[in-house]
């Protein structure tokens, strides 16, 4: 079943995990448990290390359902869907609510390249559930009419007020992450606080993988490898989280024209970008908020996340991208250079 599906296929496990159990120095017992699965629309891997061994398999299914039934587009019936068809009785529940509050935060500081009302946009370009139209300067421009989060309200009732029935959100871009934050949250009431929780390749990581000894270790895939996979960085991971986005391996073309669309649309022009940013990482406190600001950083220029980057400490990013001769490049803050294994 369809469920929250970002096309982000960034980043790659490197998790190098032994399957026994070891001893630490204080001869305190480590069993990994490890669940597999299908959910939002791609995979997931959870790994959560303890003295005991557990199954939390009801406890994860519980999570992804909630998350799907709140904001899934792909679900006819979700909360997200029946506000989508101009259903104004939906009562919303906090996990709407929270991420609805920080879609507008984010909204708001990156000067709205990140805008989840651009779902009839989505839609319109063959990108989500909705129906697909043939695009042009002039349907754009109505279109656009309909996009912008300050044409949306949260009432006290907890309800959605839109300016225009035709509006439709789209959290794609951060209820994975948002998902990914609820499931390491329902970890850290059953396991000791040592996990790694990877979905669609957005990660969650807690303590450090006590096996090893060491901070968890993960990579990010190669964005000029467009067959197979082919690792571009590892990074040391501890008690963070780490999204990605790019276009590299999501775009349709057009059967017609062999025009090529990717799938990040610039909520200021409603225009699919085509840019020479190939894929941006990003390092933060949480994993929504992660995966937010990495689906911003493909639709800003390069030199304005650059600039944004320089005013935030909680975000850390990577950035790929194509110089002004097509030569590949990248950007790292200083605290994600810090991150990568040497």
């Amino acid at each position: 079943m369809k469920g929250l599906l970002k096309y982000k296929y960034l980043i790659g496990l490197f998790l190098g995990i032994s399957l026994s159990t070891l001893s630490c120095k204080q001869e305190e017992r480590w069993i990994k448990n490890t669940d597999l699965g299908e959910a939002l629309g791609t995979t997931y891997t959870i790994i959560y290390l303890s003295n005991d061994t557990l199954d939390l398999g009801q406890q994860i299914d519980s999570v992804f359902r909630v998350v799907n039934q709140s904001m899934s587009t792909y679900i006819p019936d979700s909360d997200i869907s029946r506000i989508n068809r101009g259903d104004t009785t939906v009562v919303v529940d906090e996990m709407f609510t929270d991420v609805m509050a920080l879609s507008r935060e984010v909204y708001q500081k990156t000067d709205g390249y990140f805008d989840p009302t651009v779902g009839i946009l989505v839609n319109a370009w063959g990108f989500g559930p909705g129906t697909k139209i043939e695009m042009d300067s002039t349907q754009v421009k109505r279109l656009m009419d309909f996009v912008g989060m300050d044409k949306v309200v949260l009432t006290a009732d907890h309800k959605i007020r839109k300016k225009h029935p035709e509006i439709q959100l789209d959290f794609n871009a951060i209820a994975k992450g948002y998902a990914i934050d609820r499931l390491a949250v329902m970890l850290d009431r059953y396991t000791s606080g040592s996990y790694l929780v990877e979905v669609g390749g957005e990660i969650v990581t807690k303590g450090i993988n006590t096996l090893k000894g060491q901070a968890w270790v993960v990579g990010i895939d190669d964005p000029q490898v467009e067959i197979g996979r082919k690792l571009k960085i590892t990074l040391n991971l501890e008690d963070e989280a780490l999204a990605s986005s790019g276009n590299y391996r999501k775009f349709r073309i057009d059967s017609l024209t062999g025009q090529k669309y990717v799938h990040t649309i610039d909520p200021k022009t409603g225009f699919t970008r085509n840019s020479n940013v190939l894929a941006a990482s990003v390092i933060a406190p949480n994993c929504a908020k992660a995966d937010a600001y990495a689906t911003a950083f493909m639709a800003m220029k390069l030199d304005s996340s650059i600039a944004f980057l320089k005013g935030e400490k909680d975000l850390e990013a990577y950035i790929i991208y194509l110089d002004s001769t097509g030569v590949e490049k990248e950007y790292f803050t200083p605290g994600f250079r810090e991150h990568v294994r040497k």
